[in-house]
């Protein structure tokens, strides 16, 4: 599970990649804030393009007009107030002006939980959960299926997905694996995606690996925790298969098909043949 997820974040990043590089303008609703480097180019005069960069508290000096404040609006709405502010000042008729990101510095997400490079990552642009799982080296092979993403707006640090909190968003990793791509939601500043570590069962007996590993689907049989051992080798009963299953604080042994569900937690066992 986790080297396929992590060949689908790879090649959806590539994708995301490729579609940017084809179109070279910014989303015009990102909204600008402190520490941002804006490239302006202005198609009237060359003098007035260049890279401006957005001072802590939102504003840049711009040439003609001086200080200009950017911040909190978005990048349309930059392009709108400087035309304006060109005409009214009287330098120009109809002003051609056009402003994208060149440094996206203002927005944050934070990625916590079972991935390789947790941590706090620049938002940039429209960046969706697979982009920034990517960018946290992707999910690690005891991660459970699921990422959650919980919105909070002006977090400063992540905010874990406690029971009752509003705005919390729970994706399917193996749905994005089999390429459902409504589910690569996309993130906001603030945001905090974590992925859980899978719950654990564990196979012992005549398997060929034996120990504990991640249930990473909800449903996982007992042929497939079987599979995740390596097996049953030639010495094993696969008719006596048990588990080991504890109850209300009570331990029992419960004898099982090869079709029945696991829980977490579960000790499966396999018994050596007669002969």
């Amino acid at each position: 599970m986790g080297f396929r997820v992590s060949t689908l974040l790879l090649g959806l990043v590539l994708w995301t990649l490729h579609a940017h590089a084809q179109s070279p303008t910014t989303a015009a609703d990102y909204v600008v804030g402190p520490h941002d480097v804006l490239t302006i180019t202005s198609y009237d005069q060359a003098d007035l393009t260049g890279k401006f960069a957005v001072e802590a508290d939102g504003t840049f000096t711009y040439p003609l007009i001086g200080r200009f404040t950017a911040g909190g609006l978005t990048l349309r709405q930059v392009e709108t107030r400087l035309r304006r502010q060109l005409v009214d000042e009287g330098y120009f008729r109809n002003p051609q002006v056009t402003v994208a990101v060149e440094a996206y510095q203002s927005q944050k997400v934070f990625v916590i939980g079972e991935v390789r490079t947790p941590g706090t990552y620049t938002l940039s642009g429209n960046m969706t959960l697979v982009e920034v799982l990517a960018r946290a080296g992707s999910t690690l092979p005891t991660a459970s299926g699921d990422a959650v993403i919980v919105h909070a707006e002006d977090a400063t640090g992540p905010v874990l997905p406690v029971s009752g909190l509003e705005n919390v968003v729970r994706v399917n990793l193996r749905d994005l694996e089999r390429g459902q791509f409504s589910q690569n939601a996309a993130l906001r500043n603030g945001d905090t995606v974590f992925v859980p570590r899978a719950e654990t069962v564990y196979v012992f007996g005549q398997v060929r690996n034996p120990g504990a590993f991640a249930l990473q689907q909800q449903k996982t049989t007992v042929l497939q925790a079987l599979a995740l051992a390596g097996g049953i080798t030639d010495r094993g009963a696969q008719s006596r298969i048990k588990i080991r299953r504890v109850e209300n604080g009570k331990e029992r042994e419960i004898s099982v098909k090869p079709s029945d569900l696991v829980r977490p937690g579960d000790v499966v066992v396999v018994p050596e043949r007669f002969f």
